[in-house]
């Protein structure tokens, strides 16, 4: 059962000066914070004219504040839209001092409260006093059109910060189902041909730069198995979406497809139609264990490494092709082999693994060649550990895929 939420409590407990007023610009409510601003009990406030309480001040024959907030709260009534207002000067009467009037600055937003008709019933009125500011910058004296700039620009800063932490708190949100996406989508580890293979997905680190990387491995008749890694243009949720069409529409593929370069075909006649999937990158092998080859097929994407049992390297680089989609007028891939010995390991990637903003692709292959050597000998599980933890650097800003097989 929900739990019955007393609104009044909610509303005088705000930790911002916020009025409630009628249509009538009577004073309906205010918050606590409100009324330490103004010096002013609840009972001196409340079932009175708004301009009553806060008139202009008499002695001062430029004041313009009730002028303008008048005009604020008229037209919030008028078209039931917020109305953010420039910095105000507001000068208060001082309690229990009838007649002497306090220099006041206030940043003030007026927003509709919305009845079942669509007509405003009610009116919240929110202030910020930057009047400290302005003491506290000797702005108190002088030209008051400076002063003025000076305090507008310290009220729009505040504004700022609400809405860039409004936005960070949008991101995480988004981040957050999207990640959720991601792994519902990949393929859960499972034995497949005949090793249980490792495979790794690792976010991006504080950054919504995630999900589109992707990972799927399926058994085929004969002692093969099908693996491919990609990447999609973009991220978050956009992203997500594009990459489990992507990987679905390549797992039908494989199956019928004879070999990596006629499925990536297929695949990248199939892009063209979906929103977001162009320029995608893939790498796609096929292991069979009978004849001991590798093929492999590559549009746009790092190449896949094989490990041999002697710590030497081999980058699968032979069937370069263009990303999904990229050419004007479609053209067939290309397809390559590989041989391999039992002992071999197999690694393909996304290129978050190997790839950095401020260094060319060979240094990362060469960091990836590198670890490979230094952890030869070591089983699927340890070596894909052993590969994020050398090659990711913290606060890593592009996701990464990996699958570790071996052979």
């Amino acid at each position: 059962m929900d739990p019955e939420i007393d609104y009044t409590a909610v509303f005088r407990a705000l930790p911002g000066g916020v009025l409630l007023l009628t249509p009538e610009l009577i004073i309906a409510d205010a918050s606590r914070a409100y009324l330490r601003l103004s010096g002013r009990s609840r009972d001196e406030l409340t079932g009175r004219y708004l301009f009553d309480v806060f008139p202009d001040n008499p002695a001062d024959p430029t004041a313009s504040g009730r002028r303008n907030l008048e005009a604020s709260l008229r037209r919030v009534m008028a078209t039931g839209m917020r109305d953010t207002m420039a910095l105000q000067r507001y000068d208060v009467e001082i309690p229990g001092r009838p007649g002497i009037f306090e220099e006041r600055y206030w940043s003030p937003v007026n927003a509709p409260v919305l009845g079942p008709d669509g007509k405003v019933r009610m009116i919240v009125h929110r202030v910020e006093e930057v009047t400290a500011f302005i003491r506290d910058r000797g702005l108190g004296s002088g030209d008051d059109r400076h002063r003025m700039m000076e305090a507008e620009l310290y009220a729009r800063g505040r504004e700022l910060q609400e809405v860039n932490e409004r936005l960070r708190q949008a991101y995480a949100r988004e981040r957050q189902v999207a990640l959720a996406l991601q792994e519902a989508m990949l393929p859960t580890p499972r034995s497949i041909g005949r090793r249980r293979p490792a495979v790794r997905y690792r976010p991006a680190v504080g950054a919504l730069n995630v999900c589109g990387d992707w990972y799927d491995l399926i058994d085929l008749p004969g002692e093969r198995i099908a693996v491919a890694v990609g990447d999609v243009v973009g991220h978050g949720l956009s992203a997500a979406g594009v990459m489990g069409q992507l990987r679905s529409a390549l797992s039908a593929a494989m199956r019928v497809a004879d070999g990596p370069a006629q499925a990536l075909d297929v695949l990248s006649l199939y892009a063209r139609s979906v929103d977001g999937a162009e320029s995608t990158v893939v790498a796609q092998s096929v292991v069979d264990w009978h004849t001991g080859m590798i093929a492999y097929s590559c549009s746009g994407h790092p190449p896949p490494a094989l490990l041999h049992p002697d710590g030497t390297v081999q980058f699968l680089d032979q069937a370069v092709n263009p990303p999904l989609g990229a050419p004007p007028d479609h053209c067939p891939n290309c397809q390559a082999t590989a041989r391999f010995t039992e002992g071999a390991t197999l690694v393909m990637y996304t290129d978050g693994l190997v790839e950095r903003r401020d260094e060319d692709i060979d240094t990362g292959l060469a960091r990836l060649a590198a670890t490979l050597t230094g952890h030869r000998g070591a089983d699927a599980e340890t070596l894909a550990d052993a590969l994020l933890a050398d090659l990711i650097p913290d606060g890593h800003v592009d996701d990464t895929a990996l699958v570790v097989i071996e052979l």
